[in-house]
């Protein structure tokens, strides 16, 4: 069953409480999404590092019930 980008911001934002979260359906089929997601918690580290911390808020579900996200993070600039 494929997620809802609905359940993968909610997922984010319970990891991220600042962050900004956008999404888009990339195929209209609920497996591939491009998220693009703004938090403070990014500041000082790496971009894989960024994309762990989202993934780690995703809880597992990269790659079986989420097939795909092409992931852009970004730290705010003050």
């Amino acid at each position: 069953m494929p997620m809802d980008a609905g359940e993968i911001e909610r997922m984010i934002k319970a990891a991220l409480p600042d962050a900004t979260v956008e999404i888009k359906d990339l195929a209209g089929d609920g497996d591939h999404y491009a998220a693009t997601v703004t938090s403070t918690a990014f500041r000082g580290k790496s971009r894989v590092q960024q994309h762990q911390i989202v993934y780690g808020a995703l809880q597992g579900r990269m790659g079986g019930v989420l097939h795909a996200l092409a992931l852009t993070t970004v730290a705010p600039q003050d």
